[in-house]
């Protein structure tokens, strides 16, 4: 497919697309580089909301130390795109994958988060085999109940067995408060939220005293993070999301301070009915499962409901005059499970194309 000519007014384009206000993003990254320098923390933003190289060199620009990816294939894009420093925050398992995981290391400073053993000594095995070494992280299990080893004693015997191997090397310990994002009373959220923090860093503390390296103590998803940024001993955030500022984040997890940034570009090509308008977006364009999408100036235009590739709006009285042909943009409901769906990001400025950015960790799933 030829890419549309740069400067092209945006509602001159075919439909649906993806779209990113390039004005908003990049304030959005400075709004949160700028949150976490205030408050002293470090930002390791994770890149699975966008997957794109061009935009975490704009993150690293603003102030991000790296980058965090949830697989090797996502970190091999980063890393093959120039970044250097990149946690992978999730169990890398199998001879394949570790021996990808060694031969990152020699091109980036690489970080895998384990919670086992039993994770930790094929990969200590491969590297000495590569003759590098690659730093680890020990997820702790804060309350989400997902992956994660206990805190304590569990923890601290994990991190001197780490200790105790060559070809790797403990870098700290991270935990996710994933099951306290919505919590809706601000004051509760603010209160479990300190609490799960200082599980970590108890566990700081204990490998400290143990004479074990922990320099690093990891945490903050978008949802969380302007209230984990004040919670003391943290060291970095993984935030990610927030540069998009999906309204998942703002209505669902109370997060303010950031603007819509990601929208799909789409057309109405039906309307059965004066209540009613049928869009050429649907499932295969956005995943509306987490939030909903919003119609972008457009209030009263809601869309209630998506097949694969039909979207459904229900038109109140001040927008049923929309016609066939019409284009709207949706703001997209939760960036992670839509930017996997397509293949480029259309960057605009003014609604003037800027920019298309391939999104190169589409697909990257292993």
């Amino acid at each position: 497919m030829l890419q549309p000519p740069l400067g092209i007014d945006k509602f001159e384009l075919d439909t649906p697309i993806l779209c990113i206000d390039l004005d908003v993003l990049e304030s959005n990254i400075r709004r949160m580089a700028g949150f976490m320098r205030e408050r002293g923390k470090a930002w390791r933003p994770h890149e699975k909301c966008h997957k794109t190289p061009a935009i975490a060199h704009r993150q690293l620009a603003a102030g991000a130390i790296g980058v965090t990816c949830a697989k090797v294939s996502e970190a091999e894009v980063m890393a093959a795109a120039g970044v250097r420093d990149i946690l992978i925050a999730n169990m890398v398992v199998g001879e394949p994958k570790l021996e990808r995981v060694a031969a990152l290391c020699r091109e980036a400073d690489l970080i895998v988060a384990c919670d086992h053993f039993a994770q930790v000594e094929p990969l200590s095995a491969v590297c000495r085999r590569r003759g590098v070494t690659c730093r680890v992280i020990i997820e702790v299990n804060i309350g989400l109940d997902r992956v994660g080893i206990a805190p304590g004693r569990d923890t601290l015997e994990l991190a001197r067995a780490i200790d105790r191997l060559e070809g790797v090397e403990l870098a700290g310990i991270m935990g996710y408060e994933g099951h306290l994002l919505r919590v809706e009373d601000l004051g509760e959220k603010r209160r479990r939220i300190v609490e799960a923090m200082n599980v970590l860093v108890h566990c700081r503390d204990a490998l400290r005293e143990s004479g074990l390296n922990c320099d690093i103590v990891s945490a903050g998803g978008t949802g969380s993070y302007q209230i984990t940024a004040d919670c003391e001993g943290i060291t970095e955030l993984q935030a990610g999301g927030g540069i998009f500022a999906d309204p998942m984040y703002q209505l669902q997890c109370g997060v303010t301070g950031l603007d819509y940034a990601l929208t799909v570009l789409t057309t109405v090509v039906s309307r059965p009915t004066l209540e009613r308008a049928i869009l050429d977006a649907g499932r295969k364009t956005l995943n509306p499962d987490h939030q909903m999408p919003l119609v972008k100036d457009q209030p009263d235009a809601v869309p209630v409901r998506f097949s694969a590739e039909h979207g459904e709006l229900r038109l109140g009285p001040r927008a049923q005059d929309l016609k066939i042909g019409d284009k709207l943009e949706l703001i997209v409901g939760y960036a992670d499970f839509t930017t996997v769906l397509h293949d480029e990001f259309y960057g605009f400025r003014q609604n003037r194309l800027d920019v298309v950015w391939p999104i190169l960790g589409r697909g990257k799933i292993q």
